[in-house]
């Protein structure tokens, strides 16, 4: 039988050696063996030596993402057995704390397992798969996660556009179990929130931003809080929680304001101790700068402007402008709280734009904090692209 494997181009084995999990369709040089989407390939460099093992994608710009740098390392059920076991290990801090039920089990490439999401909602797991490897082992990785009598159910969210570039249908459905609940309900910093599995953004809920809300739990009190993109109102709530004294929330969608409202009067507050506005925040902002309305605290977070590096000039346009807004909405010593989760956008790109939204808005503003995503959305060292969040805390002279 013919071996299944690529060959890279003279000079193009560089990146493999330094173990970043991505081969490009420009670095390959040939294909053996008819590999089929997903199939497992061995990478080989220029001379024939070997140097890695992926999952092949013959649609993709991203042509081969690397499983394993060990040669005598079989891609099999026990290949997946250890990475999900280690993955859900490396989590334990958070299984452990009464006050958080829902975090990220699996980071696809920073858990070695390229294209797999994997998310925990209290006792229900959602699951993406997003790239052709894993797509061809899910019936495994489905198995897998089943068996480790963990969770209630399964629901696969694997609808995202990702999957078009791999040549892939979009699909969501209960794997195992029984279909969600309308509103699943998590526990987050001792806050709780009605999720929407099968609907909402992502796979539910912004899992990431956990640790930031926290934070800006604790920098509102006394303050008026203005939160742009609030969608069911993570950072809102954390407001309230922290006991800023005025909350005003703007989201363009009409069902993630009613089930923010639902969230908020689950913890006890009433859904009128905020104000809701339902508009697209640039105009929103616009508009609230032109009345001359003001903040202590602005909170901006944004989908992604730029999910590819191709889309950054247009991105940063979009990042500059509502950063300027902000800056202009905020009182003297007002507090900017600005979020990316554009991959397209490094965080020195990122810092260069709301510089440049401070000095138009002729304001002096510095940074005290940078943020990022937690432990549960890790970073490889080697592939940094893996460090998609970026958050800074800027406070006006």
């Amino acid at each position: 039988m013919l071996m299944k494997s690529i060959r890279l181009k003279r000079g193009r084995e560089r990146s493999v050696k330094r173990r970043h999990p991505w081969i490009f369709s420009g670095a390959i040089a040939g294909v053996d063996g008819d590999p089929q989407p997903g199939d497992t390939v061995d990478v080989l460099d220029h001379t024939g030596a070997w140097l890695a093992r992926g999952a092949y994608s013959p649609y993709s710009s991203i042509r081969t993402r690397i499983w394993s740098w060990h040669a005598d390392e079989a891609v099999d059920e026990g290949f997946f057995q250890r990475h999900i076991d280690a993955a859900v290990e490396a989590r334990s801090v958070l299984r452990e704390n009464p006050e958080v039920n829902a975090y990220r089990e699996i980071h696809a490439e920073s858990d070695g397992l390229p294209g797999l999401i994997v998310d925990r909602y209290a006792d229900l797991l959602v699951v993406q798969f997003l790239t052709a490897g894993v797509e061809a082992w899910r019936d495994t990785i489905v198995s897998i996660l089943a068996s480790s009598g963990n969770c209630a159910g399964i629901y696969e969210r694997s609808d995202s556009e990702v999957r078009e570039k791999e040549g892939l249908p979009q699909r969501a459905q209960a794997v195992f179990g029984d279909e969600p609940h309308e509103g699943t309900i998590i526990l987050e910093n001792n806050l709780q929130f009605q999720v929407d599995v099968r609907q909402g953004q992502k796979t539910g809920f912004y899992l990431d931003q956990r640790e930031n809300r926290s934070i800006v739990r604790s920098l509102v009190r006394g303050k008026e809080v203005l939160d742009c993109f609030c969608y069911t109102g993570g950072f809102t709530l954390s407001a309230l929680a922290g006991e800023a004294q005025r909350v005003v929330s703007i989201d363009s969608s009409a069902n993630a304001l009613v089930l923010a409202q639902q969230n908020v009067r689950l913890n006890g507050y009433a859904a009128d101790d905020c104000e809701w506005v339902q508009g697209d925040v640039f105009a929103e902002l616009r508009t609230l700068r032109d009345r001359g309305a003001s903040f202590d605290v602005v909170i901006l977070d944004p989908p992604r402007f730029a999910p590819t590096a191709s889309s950054r000039q247009r991105a940063a346009r979009a990042y500059k402008d509502i950063n300027l807004l902000a800056f202009k909405l905020l009182r003297e010593r007002g507090t900017l709280i600005t979020f990316s989760c554009s991959g397209g956008v490094t965080t020195a790109l990122f810092e260069k734009i709301v510089a440049g939204a401070a000095c138009d808005a002729d304001v002096s503003a510095k940074i005290v904090a940078w943020l990022s995503q937690p432990l549960d959305h890790p970073v490889s060292l080697t592939f940094p692209e893996g460090r998609y969040l970026k958050g800074l805390v800027c406070r006006l002279a």
